[in-house]
């Protein structure tokens, strides 16, 4: 039987729904009827079960003013959080992935770098339940959706454009794009809604999210290893929402070590506390981080582009200590930006790595042991170190 902590509601268990993702799920306070309108940030939401028939839909703002992206929540509370989203409406329409045409103006709306005024009508009126993940953010409540039109006209980038229409691998196209200034979260949505790649397919957003950690991360990877490594022993330290960081910069060519340390009655460890743990050598890995999933992604990207920010290399290694508080998904931009944000924090530094994991463990609530038996990085013995 796969645990809570791998599977993270991706229902490795066989089971057809997660039974902790459901007890999160709770009653919306917006009451929608089977017509709406407003403006909406560009966005749309792709679902990953019985995949390739899958749902797909724009997320429309009802009420309040809707977050851009998943980081303009960084700093909010939970309670925030949701009343931040619980007010995105989710239409679902039956699309086939290799068709991403069917979604018809919704690829418009997705591809605008600016909001946009949209109307839908639903086969009936929305749920009022709020959905959580463990990958993507919080939506609220949904229905299939019978029809939907723009009512203002998208702003969609002459490059972006291009690309949609362009057959050019996604790997290729992202790099592209993120080089002319565009951010994750928008090359995400484009990834998503099939806008991007050789053969054009939607790509559900749980999916897409880690795609585009991986390929980003990849890209920032590439580039750092082509400067010198830092040359002491820097510490950067966050905490978010009942998540602890601590991200320990080592000198030495590029590796990197990323831990989960679940508390019992936190979101995926209800029994017991259990620490999860994955690496990276410098060449890279081929398998799949099946430990942490998409956390793992996240925090890897973050870490190289925090790197590439500062024009330096090093073996990384990211203590994540998640708490009891944590009982409520919010998605895996939390760790992204907490891991982005810890980087905007003044480092501390240290001549030898006993100082820096000293300093680490008089933060950390587990003891360093419980993380020194398990990691790949800190067995290594380099004079360096010492």
């Amino acid at each position: 039987m796969v645990s809570c902590l791998v599977c993270k509601g991706r229902l490795f268990c066989g089971l057809k729904k997660c039974p902790l993702l459901e007890k999160a799920r709770f009653a919306s306070s917006v009451r929608v009827g089977r017509e709406v309108s407003g403006d909406s940030p560009p966005n749309a939401f792709i679902g990953w079960n019985n995949y390739p028939s899958v749902y797909a839909g724009p997320l429309i703002s009802v009420c309040g003013t809707p977050a851009n992206s998943p980081a303009d929540l960084y700093g909010l509370g939970f309670d925030e959080i949701i009343a931040g989203t619980e007010g995105m409406v989710r239409g679902m329409k039956r699309a086939k992935v290799n068709d991403p045409m069917s979604i018809g103006v919704l690829r418009d709306a997705v591809m605008s770098v600016k909001t946009v005024q949209m109307e839908a009508k639903f086969v009936r009126p929305p749920s009022f339940k709020m959905s959580f993940s463990g990958v993507s953010q919080p939506t609220g409540p949904s229905a299939e959706i019978h029809r939907m039109r723009l009512t203002s006209n998208p702003s969609i980038p002459r490059k972006v454009d291009e690309f949609a229409e362009e057959k050019v691998k996604v790997r290729e196209a992202m790099g592209e794009l993120k080089e002319s200034g565009f951010e994750y979260y928008y090359l995400q949505k484009l990834l998503s809604a099939g806008l991007l790649g050789v053969k054009k397919k939607l790509v559900p957003t749980r999916w897409s999210i880690t795609a585009t950690d991986r390929i980003i991360g990849d890209d920032y990877i590439r580039e750092l290893k082509d400067y010198p490594s830092v040359n002491e022993f820097t510490v950067y330290s966050n905490t978010y929402l009942h998540n602890h960081y601590e991200i320990l910069l080592l000198p030495g060519p590029w590796e990197f070590e990323q831990f989960e340390a679940w508390w019992a009655g936190s979101l995926w460890a209800q029994g017991e506390s259990k620490v999860a743990h994955e690496y990276e050598p410098y060449g890279g890995r081929s398998k799949y981080a099946d430990e942490e999933g998409g956390g793992y992604y996240a925090g890897r990207m973050a870490v190289a582009e925090g790197l590439v920010d500062m024009r330096k290399q090093a073996r990384a290694i990211v203590f994540r200590e998640i708490y009891d508080g944590y009982r409520l998904p919010v998605g895996v931009w939390q760790v992204r930006e907490s891991v982005r944000k810890a980087f905007e924090n003044k480092p501390e530094k240290f001549a030898t790595r006993g100082e820096a994991l000293a300093s680490i463990t008089s933060r950390l609530k587990r003891p360093m042991s419980q993380f020194l038996t398990r990691s790949i990085v800190l067995r290594q013995r380099k004079l360096i170190d010492f």
